[in-house]
């Protein structure tokens, strides 16, 4: 008797350790875009959703061929890019010009792009490292 006390009470314990803590699984980005590989585009945002896990910014930009494409820019969590003080809800506006530099989605019909850099020319903000 006392061992099955002792064994309902370390499933419970860890049960609730288990609730407490966050889930931290992620997707590979490899997985969605080549991480090898540079690509750039310059248009309009026409939406941005500051959210977890991940921030979007849609971008109606031309792809190679000078066609419009509304671009899917994938970013960091909004709460990771408020601690970084340069980013908040109201960072970016529908109608900002912005010049996103990144990886490319494996799926070129999805027009993704991984953000590594971003800047808006209008008033020089910029985010993001070193692209070269």
């Amino acid at each position: 008797m006392k061992g099955m006390r002792i064994g309902l009470l370390t499933a419970i314990a860890a049960s609730v350790v288990a609730v407490g803590v966050p889930a931290y699984a992620h997707h590979s980005f490899p997985a969605t875009y080549f991480v090898d590989q540079k690509t750039q585009i310059e248009g309009e945002v026409v939406q941005f959703l500051f959210r977890n896990p991940h921030a979007f910014i849609h971008v109606m930009a031309p792809d190679k061929d000078g066609t419009m494409q509304r671009w899917a820019v994938e970013w960091g969590g909004g709460a990771a890019l408020a601690r970084d003080g340069n980013v908040s809800k109201d960072t970016l506006k529908p109608g900002d010009k912005v010049v996103v530099q990144g990886q490319p989605g494996r799926n070129p019909t999805d027009h993704r792009i991984r953000l590594v850099h971003i800047s808006r020319p209008a008033d020089g903000w910029e985010w993001g490292g070193d692209f070269e």
